[in-house]
């Protein structure tokens, strides 16, 4: 009899943990921002896309529509080309433009949509073909500290180069000379 006790609480806590276990996955999924139903596969080109990982977030303003899902380069204009989803209940017009934005000063990149007024769509598989590539901090740091050092450096050279002197003249006077 206490052999029987002793399995059925250990049964009771073994279903208490998978149903707790159960929830927290059930929990995990919907609230991770996946597309509910259907989507819509839409592709940009861009010159640059650094720091754009696929699973990226796709938004219209500020509200995720979608992820990117694949992202390759074009071999005859080396181009990268960003295959992206969005929910298939949002349509996006034909003058839609793309650019890639930093969440924050060191956060995540993700694509941002700006739908356009025309009254046609961009057909499902369809190009976006206004697009802004991403702003590199890095690069941007670099021309600072570069353009800095280049004014510093024509300051101190003007400094060390040898001024032309001038003669100085007297102004006239209304004295006569002797």
């Amino acid at each position: 009899m206490e052999r029987m006790k002793h399995n059925f609480v250990e049964t009771v806590m073994g279903s208490v943990v998978v149903l707790i276990a159960a929830f927290f996955l059930t929990y995990a999924y919907k609230s991770s921002g996946q597309p509910k139903g259907y989507v819509s596969l839409y592709h940009s080109k861009f010159e640059r896309i650094d720091g754009l990982v696929l699973g990226a977030d796709v938004r219209i303003s500020g509200v995720k529509v979608g992820v990117i899902k694949e992202m390759e380069v074009d071999p005859k204009t080396y181009l990268a080309t960003v295959t992206f989803s969005v929910d298939q209940s949002i349509k996006l017009p034909k003058d839609t433009s793309a650019e890639i934005i930093g969440d924050g000063l060191m956060g995540n990149k993700y694509l941002a949509l700006v739908p356009g007024g025309d009254e046609e769509n961009i057909e499902e598989n369809g190009y976006i073909t206004h697009t802004q590539s991403a702003v590199s901090l890095e690069s941007m740091i670099g021309q600072l500290i570069f353009s800095n050092k280049k004014d510093g450096d024509d300051k101190d050279k003007s400094k060390d180069s040898p001024k032309a002197s001038t003669p100085k003249t007297s102004a006239p006077t209304d004295s006569p000379t002797p």
